[in-house]
C-alpha cells in the first residue's frame, strides 16, 4: 500500500492524539459520577452524562438524587428527573416527598410529585411539606395572628350583639386534589366567611353560644373539607 504524504499522517497522528485527550479527560470527568452510579447499582452510560453536561444538567445531582430514590425501594430514570429538573423543578424536593410518602404508605407517584413541585412553585410551600401535611395535619388559626384585628372574627346576630370569635382548623392536604385545591389562606378566609354567614342569620347571639357546632356546619358548607 502507498503511504500518506507525510504532511498529511502527522495531521492525522495529532488529530487522534487530541482526540485521546478529549476522550481522556471526559472520561476522567465523570469517571467518579459513572463509577458511584455503577456501584450503586444504579449504571448510566458516559454518553447520558456527556449529554446531560451539554444540556446543562448537573448530572451529579441527577445520579446521586436516582441513587437516594433506589436505596429507599423507588425506581427512577435518570430521563424522569433530568426532564423534572429542565422544566424548573427541584428533583431532591421530589424524591424526598416519594421517599416519604412511601414510608407513611400514601400513594404517591412520580408524576404527581413533579406536578405539585411545580405548584408550589415561587411560593413559601414544597412538595415536602404537602406530604408532611397530609401524614401530620396542621392547625392553623382563623384569622390568621398576622392579620390583626386582635386574633378574632366580629359577627353581628340578628338580636344586635356581637360575637368575637376564634376559630382553630386541622388541615390535611388531600394530595390527590393539592393542585387547583384551597390554599391556606383560601381555607381561613372561608372559615371567617361561613363564622360571619352563621352569626349573622342567628337569631340571638344565644342560639349560637348554645349551639357552637352550628359554625362547623355552615364553614364546612364552603367546601373547604
Amino acid at each position: 500500500m502507498p503511504s500518506l504524504p507525510a504532511p498529511l499522517e502527522m495531521i492525522l497522528i495529532a488529530l487522534a492524539i487530541v482526540l485521546a485527550i478529549i476522550v481522556f479527560l471526559l472520561v476522567g470527568k465523570f469517571f467518579n459520577v459513572w463509577l458511584r452510579a455503577r456501584i450503586a447499582n444504579c449504571p448510566v452510560s458516559f454518553a447520558t452524562l456527556i449529554a446531560m453536561w451539554l444540556r446543562g444538567v448537573p448530572n451529579a445531582l441527577v445520579v446521586d438524587t436516582r441513587i437516594t430514590a433506589a436505596k429507599a425501594g423507588i425506581p427512577i430514570d435518570t430521563d424522569q428527573l433530568e426532564a423534572h429538573y429542565l422544566a424548573g423543578g427541584d428533583i431532591t424536593q421530589v424524591v424526598l416527598a416519594l421517599i416519604a410518602a412511601d414510608k407513611a404508605g400514601i400513594p404517591l407517584n412520580f408524576d404527581r410529585a413533579c406536578a405539585i413541585d411545580l405548584a408550589v412553585k415561587g411560593t413559601s410551600k414544597t412538595v415536602i411539606e404537602a406530604v408532611r401535611t397530609s401524614i401530620n395535619p396542621k392547625v392553623i388559626d382563623c384569622p390568621h395572628p398576622e392579620m390583626g384585628r386582635g386574633g378574632k372574627i366580629d359577627a353581628v346576630a340578628k338580636d344586635g350583639i356581637s360575637l368575637r370569635v376564634r376559630a382553630r382548623v386541622t388541615v390535611r392536604t388531600n394530595l390527590e386534589r393539592f393542585i387547583g385545591g384551597a390554599t391556606e389562606e383560601t381555607v381561613v378566609a372561608r372559615v371567617g366567611e361561613g363564622i360571619v354567614t352563621c352569626i349573622g342569620s342567628a337569631n340571638s347571639y344565644k342560639d349560637v353560644l348554645e349551639n357552637p357546632d352550628s359554625l362547623s356546619t355552615v364553614v364546612l358548607s364552603k367546601g373547604v373539607d
